[in-house]
């Protein structure tokens, strides 16, 4: 009965044993893509451990494709690990799309860092809060009013990011609104969601 006879019971109860071992290793570029792949396995968990993994393993499944080809002379070594090469890029290329799409903008990145990382707000929710303002920011140069009294509608509820902001009333200065403080919360609050109504303050 020839090996190629065998059957899968035969195979696995009573296996083949080898006769001899080979007196040659096989070439460094198997060797390399061991230890390439075992470097890749190392990658930890989350986004960044992924990319590590993937990073690692696309190059560690090249260099076995290289050794099937070169070396070995094995058609199905080198088309499955050339496989396992175009799996590996495109999770790559998944794991680049959704880093870009999960990222935020710096403003919203530093607010959320300084407010509510603080009180344990989960980036997930915040994210939906952003969603909510349409990522807008709006800058002001100096002395341009952010809301006139008695003209402007309140209708929106915006923070400040960055600089400071006068209030004022008839002409007379009442207090600086300073970053990540809100600019027209008195006004909101004054409101209840059904009514509407213009800025006191300027």
């Amino acid at each position: 009965m020839t090996a190629s006879s065998l059957s899968w019971d035969q195979a696995f109860l009573q296996p083949p044993v080898c006769d001899a071992w080979k007196d040659i290793t096989e070439g460094a570029a198997y060797q390399l893509a061991s230890c390439i792949v075992v470097l890749g396995y190392m990658g930890g968990s989350g986004i960044f451990g992924s990319f590590y993994i993937f990073g690692l393993l696309a190059p560690g499944y090249f260099c076995y494709a290289l050794w099937g080809w070169l070396s070995a002379c094995g058609l199905d070594i080198f088309v499955w690990n050339i496989l396992l090469v175009l799996t590996c890029l495109l999770q790559l290329a998944h794991l680049a799309y959704r880093l870009r799409r999960d990222t935020i903008p710096e403003e919203f990145d530093l607010l959320y860092k300084t407010m509510y990382l603080p009180l344990q707000v989960p980036l997930e929710v915040y994210k939906e809060i952003v969603k909510c303002c349409e990522e807008q920011v709006q800058s002001l140069v100096r002395d341009q009013n952010y809301a006139v009294e008695g003209k402007t509608p309140i209708d929106r509820l915006s923070l400040l990011l960055s600089g400071r902001v006068r209030v004022s009333q008839d002409g007379q200065f009442l207090h600086y609104v300073f970053p990540y403080q809100f600019l027209d919360s008195p006004e909101w609050e004054s409101l209840r969601p059904s009514e509407e109504g213009t800025f006191q303050v300027t």
